[in-house]
């Protein structure tokens, strides 16, 4: 079942098309996924990097960088030299600091301590010509009912970067029918208070969108639980477009049996 027979077709692409130009404006920014030149793990032993100025290290007490003599960065708007600490970063967390035109990711993915350059002049980027995506169809905008678990779950996931691994709070699932075969996913918490992240793979993955994964993100549910999963909308994350991401894989369970047609194709 879907919202097809209750939408004005042309708002419908309307809106989708309005969705995927912001989408793929953002991809592209000047300092995005797609300007990423390196994806290097910090140790507790000084490294050097072709792609970012200083001497990196990590331990208990988080990043430290060594800049040597006529090398800066820029932190919170205030200029550092010599030797800065980054301190602790949490999961998921991460630092900005600038160098010249570009902007040094420090973060933390899988318990490790990263460092990912950011240079718009990358080839990546100025050579991205855009994603290809199915046309818009209000057949593939389901309706669905979440259900919250008693307890978060807290559910571990692969990566695209062999044996790294993500820990997320799963609040729910979310149940739903297409085609009259009844479905569930399990959800994690979006990017907005109250709302959902869905990450997920389904028959097309690998013939004519991304193996490893797509993403769709969900409104916060109605008071009764009610939700719309607008499969047009589903995404690709960085990992499709560089080796440099660390994108999680989808739980077991939300490898879905039917061919999903709809949303992002493979770049």
């Amino acid at each position: 079942m879907s919202i097809q027979n209750t939408v004005d077709l042309e708002a419908f692409r309307r809106d989708w098309d309005n969705w995927h130009r912001w989408h793929e404006t953002v991809r592209a920014d000047r300092h995005g996924f797609l300007a990423i030149t390196g994806l290097h793990f910090l140790s507790g032993s000084p490294e050097r990097f072709v792609d970012a100025p200083g001497a990196w290290s990590a331990g208990p007490d988080g990043v430290v960088v060594e800049l040597a003599d006529g090398e800066e960065l820029a932190v919170g708007g205030a200029t550092v030299r010599g030797r800065y600490a980054f301190g602790v970063i949490p999961e998921r967390g991460g630092v900005n600091a600038v160098a010249g035109d570009a902007v040094i990711e420090v973060a933390r993915r899988g318990g490790h301590h990263i460092v990912r350059p950011r240079h718009p002049e990358y080839a990546t980027r100025l050579n991205y010509r855009g994603t290809p995506a199915f046309p818009p169809d209000p057949r593939w905008a389901v309706p669905g009912r979440y259900v919250p678990f008693a307890q978060p779950r807290p559910t571990t996931v692969g990566s695209v970067v062999e044996e790294l691994r993500h820990v997320y709070e799963a609040p729910g699932r979310i149940e739903f029918d297409i085609d009259g075969q009844p479905l569930s996913l399990t959800a994690f918490d979006g990017h907005r208070p109250g709302t959902l992240t869905i990450l997920f793979t389904d028959a097309t993955s690998g013939v004519t969108t991304y193996a490893a994964n797509r993403s769709l993100q969900v409104d916060a549910p109605a008071a009764d639980g009610t939700v719309i999963l607008d499969f047009n909308r589903a995404t690709n994350l960085p990992c499709a477009y560089t080796d440099f991401a660390t994108c999680p894989l989808p739980p077991a369970e939300n490898r879905l049996p039917v061919a999903v047609e709809a949303g992002e194709r493979i770049p």
